[in-house]
């Protein structure tokens, strides 16, 4: 006879499962002693949410499902913003909640509500345990689901009787590997056929290119066809940033540099662009066919309407698409002579001695490794970062532009540095968003990790603040005051460090990962750059890129 929770944390096992992140209560007992006994290691956060969020994270960088746990009720419903950041963010992610007892009610309606059917629109999948003997299938279905595209959270609730309940053993099931078709010759004939009869081409990456099994044969597909590409935020990195091809990246919707490119170009190759991220163009009736690109058709919205789609593994889909046009592309570099202008005036002004958001981007840059980790937070920097960082891995920079969450930042950078051990991982937040989950430094010093918080304070929600300036609303509602970081650092047992001097910014991070274990380093930003930049400048573009 084996428990139901004996059956879950099996099941767990059978998948693969190395470590659950969560805050376990009293519904889980028994499941949290089936843990204890197994092979599988309990990361215990101080917020559920945070827990979503790693776990999230967990599938974001390793293609495999991230497992959380909580109890039922308050602690369920705070899984529920890291279901959204996974259900728009395409992260494979299992969640597991507590409930009361469903064969008897001693406790009548305390602490209960329903967590399966709120789940629902959050998940692509919410469904209750009635009964030990469906654990194995279940399991199984969860992980099934969670991972085919599109990948995203699915969530099993555990009631406590059924998780201390004995029953038969039962077999578990072996995962399988499930291929992706891939498209269809009718449908890469005729992407081919635009393709070769386009004048300016220009090939886009998004996020789902990121996808772990797809970059190698995307990074093929850009060396054999040489047409010029750019990324949308969540697409960086998936061809490394310093080639000679890459235009830039598209982190606003319209009227920066790269729309240039974009303008002038008459067909658009989307590889793995989703809709869920903020639109990296705008598509109309007078600008450039589109070719879509995906593991899924196309979802058409009033800002993208693709002529063409080749739906399938975007791997080797890409591989029998360059085999049609190879060799055969006379104006595949059409527009690459605007990449030197458009990389000079994103890059412009990033070594002045100021806190500039180019001259923090600048200097991170110059500390991270090629493999080094940068996970943002979301707030007014997350578009310094996403236009003027250059990535040369996938997934090397970890940012949110589809949920876009604040408060995520921490906990992702938290599980990168966890699976990578030896990598340098640095989470950049503002203070806002910092302080949303600042709690789990305890977590991160506790669990011994090396790891940099790099935390941008201007004492406001400066993106809010920002886009409240520009509609010319008066300056109300959005500042706030703060801890002394360095001291709020150093109560965690975590090391602390405010940077004053500029001049000295690269030295200090230099210095944090050299050391060991959990470093916050503070900074103040000149924010004055937003207005210069993103609103003067490119509302006057110069037309000297056009004439180039």
């Amino acid at each position: 006879m084996t428990k139901g929770s004996d059956l879950l944390v099996a099941a767990l096992e059978n998948e693969g499962v190395d470590r659950i992140f969560g805050i376990p209560g009293e519904e889980n007992l028994d499941v949290i002693e089936s843990i204890r006994k197994s092979s599988i290691q309990l990361v215990l956060t101080r917020h559920e949410q945070a827990a979503a969020f790693m776990a999230a994270t967990y599938g974001r960088l390793t293609g495999k499902p991230g497992v959380c746990l909580t109890t039922l009720g308050p602690g369920a419903l705070n899984l529920s913003t890291g279901a959204a950041y996974a259900l728009l963010g395409a992260m494979p992610m299992i969640m597991i909640t507590g409930q009361k007892g469903i064969l008897s009610s001693r406790q009548g309606r305390f602490q209960i509500v329903d967590v399966v059917a709120s789940m629902k629109p959050l998940t692509k999948l919410s469904r209750q345990i009635v009964s030990p003997l469906m654990i194995p299938t279940m399991v199984r279905e969860a992980f099934r689901v969670a991972q085919e595209e599109r990948p995203g959270p699915v969530h099993l609730e555990l009631p406590e009787d059924i998780a201390a309940e004995e029953s038969e053993n039962v077999a578990l099931i072996a995962p399988h590997p499930v291929d992706l078709p891939t498209a269809s010759d009718t449908a890469l004939d005729r992407a081919a056929e635009l393709i070769l009869q386009a004048r300016r081409p220009l090939l886009m990456l998004g996020a789902a290119a990121s996808r772990p099994r797809s970059t190698s044969d995307l990074a093929q597909f850009v060396l054999r066809t040489r047409i010029p590409f750019f990324t949308t935020q969540m697409g960086k990195g998936t061809v490394p940033g310093g080639t000679e091809l890459y235009m830039g990246t598209a982190a606003l919707s319209e009227k920066d540099y790269v729309h240039e490119a974009i303008e002038q170009a008459d067909l658009i190759i989307t590889i793995g662009h989703d809709t869920i991220e903020k639109p990296p163009f705008i598509m109309g009736k007078e600008g450039p066919k589109v070719v879509h690109v995906g593991y899924q058709p196309a979802s058409v919205e009033q800002v993208y309407f693709p002529q063409s789609e080749v739906v399938g593994d975007i791997g080797p889909s890409l591989k029998v698409l360059a085999d049609r046009i190879e060799g055969k592309l006379t104006n595949a570099n059409a527009l690459l002579h605007l990449r030197r202008r458009i990389l000079e005036r994103i890059g412009a002004r990033a070594t002045e001695d100021r806190f500039t958001p180019q001259r923090l981007v600048h200097d991170v840059r110059e500390v991270m490794p090629h493999d080094g980790i940068l996970a943002l937070d979301n707030g007014m920097y997350k578009i310094w970062f996403a236009r003027n960082y250059r990535t040369e891995m996938a997934n090397t920079l970890l940012l949110d532009n589809a949920l876009a969450t604040m408060g995520a930042g921490l906990p992702s950078a938290m599980t990168a540095a966890m699976l990578y051990p030896d990598r340098r991982v640095m989470a950049v937040c503002g203070d806002g968003g910092f302080m949303m989950n600042s709690q789990e430094l305890e977590t991160a010093v506790r669990l011994k990790l090396n790891l940099v918080v790099l935390i941008i304070e201007d004492r406001a929600y400066g993106m809010i603040r920002w886009k409240q300036a520009v509609d010319q609303f008066p300056d109300f509602g959005m500042t706030f005051g703060n801890p002394d970081f360095v001291k709020y650092a150093e109560s965690y047992a975590a090391k602390g460090t405010r940077v004053t001097n500029v001049g000295d910014f690269k030295d200090v991070l230099e210095k944090a990962f050299t050391d060991s274990g959990v470093h916050l380093v503070n900074v103040p930003i000149d924010y004055s750059e937003n207005e210069r930049v993103l609103v003067k400048e490119l509302r006057e573009r110069l037309p000297a890129i056009l004439e180039n």
